[in-house]
């Protein structure tokens, strides 16, 4: 709820107990934005839902409460429309004067949070000896997006890359290696990604298929959990090659993130199991130690149990996630912990939570959230696969991206007869590619599988990246056109008077609201739309057909004008921002 909204709810719930009495006191008002702008700007519908309880029609009500609002300072006079709905419409003043508030604030009028505390976002979680694909494409960029915006909050958000980087793979891999490429496990960069790849996968089918490998990679795990010299040595190699891997992704996307993988949590896995021993919660069920959850039942209806400590004595990942929860509650002091991973991983997460909750591990004062995503779909409505059928490369996806951007600006220079530099074009393409991708991603509701299209993803035209990019470009062109500078307007007053004009303001105004929602919600997606929005309403201003004039407007128009470009810009330039978008002065 912006700050407007915030006062005229309050000045709502005063008119409820001052028109009805003292047992009306926090009553919801049903304050909402109004579904059309012809009606005015807010909406309050409390009067229908009150109407059996006052035994009154709900334009009797209304008028109660109307008659005892005072809301002058912000709204014209409030009008009772159809069955009792309360109008409000907020004043030009009321607008010119927040807009004027904000123009010297750098955070633009929204206030950090009133209570900061410990966040830690759990994204991205590649695994060792593979490469990045298309998976890991929206734990990554949505993890990143939810903790820039936490931290915009002033948050103090602990950014986790939770990579697998220990247990069987590890002795299965290191086995084969000792039979084939023995060099990669005592020389730093003996293969790249690509090999360690391949080589995996033909470690992985020999595992599957022979049993006496199967027996020889089990004794490697076991070595790697003694801590053998030689074994650990192989492992740090395999770990380290694959790291710098992933940090040219990293770096390709502009993301921040903090490694600490299954390993880390190792000496810890004895100790959960101990204390849920303790608590009484575990279970022995054919020789595995289990907990017996409330609500999973397998396909015969029996009860579904969460297994933490196998037959053999091995851990598993909920060991290893039970281990890292304690963890981030007791060392990390997180308040809130968010999991950002795929929908199909909700079960177990729902498991794990409930184990943690009945071994009496969750404070009161911590929330645990997983945050679910859909698929990437190809154009074919298939999850997106290469044509030979495999899962694509991360990196490939993105290498496309650019090659794609970069086409499309060639193609658009020529058709506009415009010199650049190569170092130009090679600078825009690598932005526009990379935020077209991640805009792409971020604007769809997270929990809902997307279609993934280069040509879409890349339209100056429509809910895109280049869309809002090129709003921006094109407000800085204004700048420079009429030689400009956006900082020296000063404190000059804004003076709303142009339709357009109103409009812009109301949605500038409107930032505090998005952010606060998305800090709750976990949902980027709506950041994108509220952008979007803006951009649409900011060309809708600028039309020359019917907007309005700005360069050559007589002041004080002019400036007022040049401050609603600025801080146009300054919104999209701090919402995409968060998003991990990047601006271009030129496209």
């Amino acid at each position: 709820m912006n700050a407007t909204q915030e006062k005229l709810k309050v000045q709502l719930e005063q008119a409820l107990v001052a028109a009805f009495g003292a047992d009306f006191a926090g009553v919801d008002p049903i304050l909402v934005t109004a579904s059309n702008p012809k009606f005015g700007d807010y909406q309050a519908n409390v009067a229908l839902s009150l109407s059996k309880k006052k035994g009154l029609q709900p334009r009797a009500i209304a008028g109660a409460i109307v008659e005892k609002l005072d809301v002058s300072e912000i709204c014209e006079p409030p009008q009772i429309a159809g069955p009792g709905f309360i109008n409000l419409k907020l004043k030009t003043v009321y607008l010119e004067a927040q807009l004027n508030e904000i123009q010297a604030d750098p955070r633009l009028g929204v206030p950090a949070a009133k209570t900061p505390r410990k966040e830690i976002v759990d994204f991205s979680s590649p695994n060792i000896a593979k490469e990045m694909h298309v998976g890991h494409l929206r734990s990554t960029i949505i993890g990143d997006s939810i903790a820039r915006i936490l931290e915009f909050q002033g948050h103090d958000v602990l950014r986790l890359n939770h990579i697998g980087d220990w247990g069987t793979q590890f002795g299965m891999l290191i086995s084969y290696l000792r039979e084939v490429y023995p060099e990669a496990l005592t020389t730093a960069n003996a293969l790249d990604i690509g090999d360690l790849v391949s080589f995996y996968r033909k470690a992985k089918l020999r595992f599957d298929t022979d049993e006496a490998f199967q027996q020889t990679a089990r004794q490697e795990v076991v070595r790697l959990q003694a801590g053998a010299e030689d074994t650990i040595h192989a492992w740090k190699l395999l770990c380290e090659q694959s790291r710098r891997e992933f940090q040219i992704i990293y770096d390709l996307l502009d993301v921040q993130v903090i490694e600490r993988g299954e390993s880390f949590y190792n000496p810890l896995l004895s100790g959960v199991v101990e204390d849920l021993e303790k608590s009484g919660l575990l279970v022995e069920n054919q020789g595995a130690k289990c907990v017996f959850l409330e609500g999973f039942t397998n396909r015969e209806g029996e009860p579904l149990p969460l297994i933490v400590q196998k037959s053999d004595g091995g851990y598993n990942y909920a060991t290893t996630d039970l281990a890292s929860l304690r963890y981030r509650i007791q060392q990390d002091e997180g308040k809130r912990l968010i999991y950002v991973t795929d929908a199909g991983q909700g079960n177990h997460f729902a498991q794990f939570f409930q184990v943690a909750r009945k071994a009496g591990w969750i404070p009161d004062d911590v929330e645990l959230v997983h945050v679910p995503f859909g698929l990437v779909l190809g154009e074919d409505g298939k999850k997106f696969k290469t044509r030979s059928g495999d899962t694509v490369r991360l990196r490939d996806l993105l290498d496309e991206a650019i090659a794609h951007a970069h086409t499309d600006l060639k193609t658009r220079l020529q058709e506009e007869e415009r010199q650049e530099t190569e170092e130009f074009i090679n600078e825009v393409a690598r932005i526009v590619g990379i935020s077209a991708v991640k805009y792409a991603d971020l604007s769809q509701n997270r929990t809902s599988n997307y279609i993934f299209s280069y040509d879409k993803m890349l339209d100056l035209k429509g809910n895109t990246a280049p869309y809002m990019l090129y709003v921006y470009a094109r407000i800085q062109g204004i700048s420079r056109k009429g030689d400009i500078n956006f900082k020296e307007l000063g404190n000059n007053a804004v003076l709303l008077q142009h339709e357009t004009e109103l409009a812009l303001a109301k949605y500038l105004l409107q930032l505090d609201e998005v952010i606060n929602s998305v800090e709750q919600d976990l949902l980027p997606n709506r950041l994108c739309e509220y952008l979007y929005e803006l951009s649409k309403k900011f060309n809708q201003f600028y039309d020359r057909n019917q907007g309005v004039q700005v360069l050559d407007a007589q002041e004080p128009q002019r400036t007022s004008r040049l401050i609603l470009c600025d801080l146009t810009a300054r919104t999209l330039k701090l919402g995409l921002s968060l998003l991990g978008i990047q601006v271009l002065e030129r496209m």
